[in-house]
């Protein structure tokens, strides 16, 4: 090194020069090789993240829920609403986006869903809930309410979000379906469903924005979704559970009491059939009994 005061030859200040140069290399090559490790770091640890979603996605438990479960928009009134519900969607593995009669879809039901925009993008629209009913086979209608009844409302004695979770079986199609922000599902077209869903809250402010409750109602399935591969467990389908209403209408029907008890007592044994999600095998055993009472009349 050539120190303050030295008369330095020109040989020697080329040696200096190129001492100096040979360490800044050094230290750009340090920095490179870090940068790249970073970048390889990095690389490798996106590369494990997408391996993990690329497993999930090609599960066979993922591509059920995928299929056979309809989250279905009644009459909303605010677009962004509508985003909101895909976001919570897309939190938990649901896709299909059914909207019934909607409002127009402005900018903010996108910008709402984030990365569950492609859910907007995607989702379906039909004049009404019969229309819908109509266009798909849907083995279970879950409609959903904030003011849940007693035993004088039969549409509305409601299950519990976590009683759902557990009983639901996602082999077979279900179609989960919301209200309208301001006044929630008609009666008639709570009749329309087999089972109705609430959750509990707080009675001096009830009623819950859809994203919050349908959260709630998402979080409940998503845990219990493993199914146990135990045979002769398939749940009835849609079919088999009209061919034992029928049935059950046939012997009412003959009974000498008012036609409103006939209803009402019709629908008492609708709603226990479908808050059992009973198998068909049971819907098998219960038919043969109603046919022998058929029968002996």
């Amino acid at each position: 090194m050539i120190k303050i005061g030295d008369v330095a030859t020109s040989e020697e200040v080329i040696i200096e020069n190129n001492e100096l140069a040979s360490k800044e290399e050094k230290v750009e090559e340090k920095s490179e090789a870090k940068a790249k490790s970073s970048k390889k770091a990095e690389s490798d640890k996106k590369s494990k993240k997408e391996i993990l979603i690329e497993k999930i996605d090609k599960s066979p438990e993922n591509k059920i829920i995928k299929e056979n479960i309809y989250v279905v928009f009644t009459e909303c009134e605010t677009s962004g609403n509508i985003g909101f519900l895909a976001r919570a969607m897309a939190n938990f593995g649901l896709e299909k986006l059914i909207l019934i009669n909607p409002c127009k879809l402005e900018e903010d039901a996108y910008y709402q869903a984030t990365h569950g925009k492609y859910i907007v993008e995607n989702a379906e629209i039909y004049n009404s809930l019969d229309e819908f009913f109509k266009s798909r086979k849907i083995d279970f209608k879950i409609a959903t309410t904030g003011t849940p009844g007693g035993s004088y409302n039969l549409d509305r004695i409601p299950l519990k979000a976590e009683e759902l979770g557990k009983t639901i079986n996602f082999n077979y199609s279900s179609a989960i379906i919301f209200g309208r922000e301001g006044n929630g599902l008609t009666n008639d077209e709570l009749q329309m469903c087999d089972i109705t869903v609430s959750i509990p809250t707080d009675p001096r402010y009830p009623i819950m924005n859809i994203s919050h409750a349908a959260s709630i109602i998402f979080y409940e399935i998503f845990k219990n979704r493993n199914n146990f591969p135990v045979e002769g467990l398939e749940e009835a389908t849609e079919v088999e559970k009209e061919h034992l209403l029928k049935d059950m209408e046939y012997l009412i029907s003959t009974l000498d009491i008012p036609d409103h008890k006939k209803k009402n007592g019709l629908k008492s044994f609708k709603n226990i059939i479908n808050r059992a999600f009973i198998t068909g095998r049971e819907v098998h055993t219960l038919k043969g009994i109603l046919r022998r009472l058929k029968e002996k009349l």
